[in-house]
């Protein structure tokens, strides 16, 4: 196992991301003071799990970040991460390498990976316990703590050879166990307490709990009587009511006859009336129609009138297309004649130019002749020359003076074409210089706006990924409040569902009979669960069921049978059972009536849903109460009905038949029928949350992949920009490289010239000289006097010649001016003409689109003449049809004039049944009033039942008993019971069911309490085994780390002795150790006492005694060499060097002794002034240089 690579990335000075490889042996990292070195053991100390600002040397985490220079903006995040090849598995995980990363934001959130997946730091540590690697092991030893090992208190340093010996995990296991024996010692306190006032609590219960049992006894004997009166009297009033029913049957067939007579009549009326409406819509229809021909018919003779007009309109138009096309005609005319007038001019212009050009050629053959005797008269010149120059070389004496002068202007003249010659040069090659200084000038200005360009972009990211950091921090905020909303849904929605579950808020024997439903399906449910209610109406319907709304309801009497034989074996209480089997509707007379008054909302049976298989039960239980919005309109509804209705209100009171009012909810009620809507509302709103935290954690992870594309196209703009940095400095020095070229070659330049002035002052001076010889050979001349003289005479018949040259050659250049102006006039003549033809053109093609527009306006005026013959015929339809509707309208006027006669008949007769059923509708009213009554009689005892006993009539038909009693005998027997029942006072009915509970409650404590004993006692077993196991272990390792000490104290020394002490009268756990050295000739001593070298290297040898020990897979020395001189800088380095058997080593060095021992060299500088970067170096051993 060993460190392969450390990867950094915003981490202090790294703004950018690098990656060390590390390999077996020494690799040393190397660098000025202030570039970054021990950064790289802070980076590996915190990735390993380092907590505290402080000893990364920062005042706070955030500090660690990369915070910006003046160049570059504040990175949002540090990273770091090592790779640990596990080859030999000496970690615990199936991986062959290890990657342990950790990243940290400016915002203070952090994360540790494992192998790319999240993980805690926990968990880290767990993995390389009692590996030596750790912040707090051996493995990184930084520039402070040599100082901490030496100064420090001898407690302090327990921690490195609590490392050393391999103790650290049993203290960590101690320390578990000791927390956990301290939170197990907490809850035996806490039980304690629990117990002691439980057994305050269950003295009284079993006092009270006695006296609910007498109290059960009276009640039990109450209720039975009770249920016998209240059978004889229901029974009493059903056979009454009976009787009523009777009258009211033979009352409602009559009323029924009636209004079947009634609708009769009404339909006959309604047919009659329908027939009268349809022929009132006929009627009108027809009316319409006609109207709507009269309409059509004035605009049709319109149409006639416009078309006419059109035609009219057409006929001008035609005889304009006439005087246009004469006129075009006419023009066209015109431009043939003006045609034929330029073609006879351009016939004239070509004639006279053909003479021009003959009489050129005339002339220009004279011309001719004259040019060839001007060549035979030069060439006589020439003779009579050479002969004159002959005579002048007749004298030597001039000639060689002559000579010599002519040798020395020859010699200057060569000098002067070297000079020019290197003018040339120096001029071409400033020409190649220049061009190459504007060509890298070019490049550097490239250069510098792909820069320019670059950090624009780059800022563009920087504004994004700060977007990205803001939003995210949006989501994070608004994720965390809908995760807090979520909880609260999701609670409060578990715990309506644990509600409802256990039936909380119903009766002990409710409760009992639901927990079969599980095993008898005939079991359906309770009331409340079975409808549901709108908000609005949940308070009425709730005070309208009253106790029916814990009735249980079942698919038939014999599930309810078996129920109630539950109940009474297992004493769980009463319960009221609806089978459906025996349920019916109840309606109420004049429902339609009701409905129509003010503040009526409806019957409490229409304001519920529930299954098709449940309307009976709903009707039977909610039919008969109207559902009003307020007390006023309930009492004047009741007024009206003469108090006949049961009447509730939608904030809860109630109205009986009789007058009676009341207003609250029943005790019973838990608002049971609103727990279903809450829990449907709330479960939509847990899945909207838990949706909405899906969608930001979606978010979320899309933002962090933005900003890592972005980050990764920063880091990508930055390897560009470095890369084009590099670039324009090299163009820079390319350019200010030709630029010096450039200004040298000038400087050059101007030497030359200052050369070709002096050259140009010595040919002066011989030009002089020459003069000189041409006077001394005046002589000569004087003898050539008679060929000058000759020469003359030729040279003025040359000038004549010549003379007449020019004139013939102006006279030549007149005719081709001649030739050129009639040219031109031939070709503005040639223009005209290819005008002409244009303009005939575009008159043709007007003439013929003329033509074509008067050949359409022509057919136009037949087509609407077409047009208007159509209109007159439809216009003559029209009258017939406007006729025709006059007549329809005629006749249905008589009919609709019969049919109001029999309409009046049909009003009449319906009057005088209405006056009938109004009649008999009373005679029903007043029964059913009466039949109200008694029902309001049945349901005040079946109501007194409930609340008291929580028993309907079935369920007390089932409890009757048999007895002699007399009605009045029972009352008074009632009212004894009463007495006895008063007389107890006070009664806690729970007390029974309670005092069983906080039994119960105590017995379970009493086993949990001694169950917390015994694990104390394991655990206190355990911490025991710890310290005797810690304590052999710590001893032995100590021993030998003594003794290694020792052996390596005088190999680092070259002699002396070192020794460590255990503090005395100490527990070997916790004692401070103390170290001793003796140096080569001097006396055994305290650390304190030795100079700083001898300190440091006294604590290099106890390091490398620990590791000699027990090595750690890798080991980061941070300058620890650096209070040591050369030779025992070079003694270090061989000791280290035998440890890279067991132990892969970085040291952080700036000693040349230290980096001569290692294997590779790791540069760190910073190039941009607070950025760190890495230049890597292999070393060579000597005999690889060797050979």
């Amino acid at each position: 196992m060993y460190l392969k690579s450390l990867e950094v990335h915003g981490f202090k000075s790294f703004a950018n991301k690098l990656i060390f490889e590390f390999h077996n042996g020494i690799t040393a990292i190397v660098g000025p003071n202030g570039s970054g070195k021990s950064n790289v053991a802070d980076a590996v100390r915190w990735v390993l799990g380092e907590q505290s600002a402080k000893q990364l040397r920062g005042a706070k985490m955030e500090d660690i970040i990369f915070a910006g220079t003046e160049l570059r903006k504040p990175l949002g995040y540090a990273y770091v991460a090592i790779t640990i090849s596990n080859e030999d598995h000496k970690l615990n995980v199936p991986y062959e390498e290890v990657t342990i990363a950790r990243r940290v934001y400016r915002s203070g959130e952090s994360e540790y990976l494992l192998n790319g997946a999240s993980c805690r730091l926990r968990d880290i540590q767990e993995l390389l316990f009692d590996t030596g690697i750790g912040k707090e092991g051996y493995s990184i030893i930084g520039q402070g703590q040599i100082d901490k090992i030496l100064s420090g208190k001898p407690e302090e340093r327990r921690e490195l050879f609590d490392e050393a010996a391999g103790i650290v995990k049993f203290k960590k296991r101690k320390a578990a166990a000791e927390k956990n024996l301290a939170e197990e010692q907490q809850n035996m306190v806490r039980i304690e307490d629990i117990l002691s006032e439980l057994e305050k609590q269950v003295g009284p219960l079993e006092k009270q709990s006695e006296k609910a049992h007498e109290y059960l006894i009276y009640r039990d004997e109450l209720r039975g009587l009770d249920v016998n009166i209240f059978l004889m009297e229901y029974d009493q009033i059903h056979t009454e009511m009976e009787d009523v029913s009777r009258k009211q049957d033979i009352a409602s067939a009559d009323l029924e006859n009636a209004r079947k007579e009634f609708e009769e009549t009404k339909n006959e009326y309604a047919q009659v009336e329908e027939i009268l409406e349809k022929q009132n819509q006929s009627l009108e229809q027809n009316r319409e129609n006609l109207t709507t021909s009269r309409v059509s018919l004035n605009e049709q003779e319109g149409n006639v009138k416009v078309l006419q007009e059109q035609i009219r309109s057409a006929g001008q138009n035609e005889e304009h297309y006439k005087e246009r096309l004469e006129s075009l005609q006419k023009s066209l005319n015109e431009a043939k004649e003006e045609k034929a007038g330029y073609q006879e001019k351009q016939d004239a212009f070509d004639e006279k130019l053909a003479g021009i050009r003959r009489e050129q050629e005339q002339l220009q053959e004279t011309l001719a002749q004259t040019s060839s005797q001007i060549a035979e008269a030069e060439r006589e010149i020439a003779d009579r020359n050479d002969e004159i120059m002959k005579a002048m070389t007749q004298t030597t004496e001039i000639k060689t003076t002559q000579q010599k002068f002519e040798t020395m202007l020859e010699q200057i003249n060569v000098k002067r074409a070297e000079l020019t010659k290197r003018v040339l040069e120096n001029k071409s090659e400033a020409a190649g210089l220049q061009e190459a200084m504007e060509e890298q000038k070019a490049v550097l200005s490239d250069i510098s706006d792909k820069i320019e360009g670059m950090d624009a972009n780059t800022v563009e990211i920087r504004n994004s990924m700060k977007k990205l950091s803001e939003r995210s921090q949006e989501l994070e905020k608004e994720h965390r409040d809908t995760q807090q909303k979520f909880h609260m849904a999701n609670s409060r929605l578990n715990s309506l569902k644990n509600m409802t579950e256990r039936y909380e808020g119903f009766g002990q024997s409710i409760r009992r009979v639901m927990e079969q439903k599980e095993h008898n399906p005939g079991i359906i449910g309770v009331v409340a669960d079975i409808i549901r209610v709108e908000k609005d109406y949940e308070i009425a319907i709730e005070t309208a069921l009253g106790g029916s709304i814990q009735n249980i309801v079942t698919d038939n009497e014999q599930t309810a049978k078996a129920m109630i034989a539950l109940l009474k074996k297992n004493r769980y209480g009463r319960a009221t059972f609806l089978p459906l089997t025996n349920i019916s509707g109840r309606g109420v007379n004049q429902a339609q009536n009701i409905l129509q008054e003010p503040g009526v909302v409806g019957f409490g049976s229409s304001l519920v849903h529930a299954e098709a298989r449940f309307d009976r039960l709903v009707e039977y239980l909610l039919g008969r109460f109207v559902v009003v919005d307020h007390i006023d309109h309930a009492i004047a509804l009741a007024k009206k009905y003469k108090h006949s209705l049961r009447i509730v209100t939608k904030e809860g009171e109630l109205l009986n038949p009789g007058g009676s009012m009341s207003g609250g909810a029943y005790k019973n009620n838990n608002n049971l029928l609103g727990r279903h809507r809450e829990m449907e509302n709330l479960e939509k709103e847990v899945q909207a949350q838990r949706d909405r935290m899906r969608g930001i954690v979606k978010e979320q992870e899309e933002g962090r992949q933005e900003a890592k594309e972005l980050q990764d196209a920063m880091e990508n703009n930055r390897k560009i920009r470095q890369e084009l940095i590099l670039k324009q400095n090299t163009a820079k020095i390319n350019y200010d490289r030709a630029k010096g070229d450039f200004l040298k070659n000038q400087d050059d330049l101007d030497q030359i010239r200052l050369e070709s002035q002096g050259i140009d002052t010595q040919k002066t001076e011989l030009t002089g000289q020459l003069d000189a010889l041409k006077a001394s050979i005046s002589d000569t001349e004087s003898k050539s006097k008679e060929n000058e003289t000759h020469l003359e005479e030729l040279n003025k018949s040359l000038e004549q010649l010549r003379e007449e040259e020019k004139r013939l050659t102006e006279k030549n250049s007149e005719y081709s001016l001649k030739i050129s102006t009639e040219i031109q006039s031939n070709e503005f003549v040639a223009q005209n003409i290819e005008r002409i033809d244009q303009t005939m053109k575009g008159l043709k093609e007007e003439f013929e689109a003329t033509a074509e527009d008067s050949r359409q306006a022509e057919n136009l005026m037949q087509t609407k003449q077409q047009e208007i013959e159509s209109a007159r015929k439809q216009i003559e339809e029209t009258k017939k049809s406007i006729e025709a509707l006059e007549e329809t309208i005629r006749q249905e006027s008589e009919n609709k004039d019969k049919l109001s006669r029999q309409h009046k008949d049909f009003i009449d007769k319906r009057e005088s049944l209405s006056d009938k059923i109004n009649e008999l509708d009373k005679e029903c009213f007043r029964l059913n009033n009466q039949k109200d009554k008694m029902e309001e009689r049945i349901n005040s005892r079946t109501t007194y039942m409930w609340e008291q006993y929580e028993l309907t009539y079935h369920a007390a038909e089932e409890l009757r008993t048999e007895t002699e009693l007399s009605m009045p005998q029972m009352k008074q027997e009632i009212s004894s019971l009463k007495g006895k029942i008063k007389a107890l006072g006070d009664v806690n009915v729970n007390a029974i069911e309670q005092y069983q509970d906080v039994l119960e409650r105590y017995t379970q404590l009493k086993t949990q309490h001694d169950d917390l004993i015994k694990a104390a006692g394991v655990l206190e077993g355990i911490i025991n085994e710890l310290d005797e196991s810690m304590r052999k272990q710590f001893a032995e390792q100590f021993a030998e780390i003594r003794e290694r000490f020792d052996k390596v104290f005088k190999e680092l020394f070259g002699g002396g002795r070192g020794t460590l002490e255990l503090l005395e009268e100490e527990d070997i756990l916790t004692a401070g150790i103390k170290i001793v050295a003796q140096p080569p000739g001097k006396k055994l001593q305290n650390m304190m006492q030795l100079s700083g070298g001898e300190k440091a290297l006294t604590a290099i040898a106890l390091l490398f005694a620990i590791q000699s020990l027990k090595p750690s897979p890798f080991c980061l020395l941070d300058e620890i060499e650096a209070a040591l001189d050369d030779s025992n800088v070079d003694r270090y380095a061989q000791y280290l060097h035998k440890l890279t058997k067991d132990t892969q080593f970085i040291v952080i060095t700036h000693r040349r002794g230290t980096m001569n021992a290692a294997d590779i060299l790791y540069g760190i500088t910073m190039q941009e002034k607070g950025v760190s970067t890495l230049v890597s170096v292999n070393l060579l051993d000597e005999k690889d240089v060797v050979n």
